[in-house]
């Protein structure tokens, strides 16, 4: 599914114009991308957990030479499902 389906269906689904489910969709976006910029997670229960991950400074090997390389450590935006969506999914 793309943005455009995405607003297409949540249009439907809420009773939305097209225009009013793009502006939702963008500004859920926002909310979620400042809030992770800020260091803050953003939990919708029963649904999951977008949240900022570190990944620590570790050696790697660069494949085309062979030669061992620092990779620096860095932030990483994830997302956590949670037990319900899971559930779901898997078809419990």
């Amino acid at each position: 599914m793309n943005k455009s389906e995405l607003v297409s269906a949540i249009a439907g689904e809420a009773g939305l114009t097209l225009k009013q489910s793009d502006a939702a969709l963008k500004a859920f976006i926002k909310v979620v991308k400042d809030s992770m910029v800020g260091g803050e997670a953003v939990s919708l229960i029963g649904f999951g957990t977008f949240e900022v991950r570190e990944r620590p400074a570790r050696k790697g090997r660069n494949p085309r030479t062979g030669q061992e390389i620092d990779i620096p450590a860095a932030k990483t935006p994830a997302f956590k499902p949670g037990k319900p969506l899971k559930d779901q999914v898997n078809g419990n």
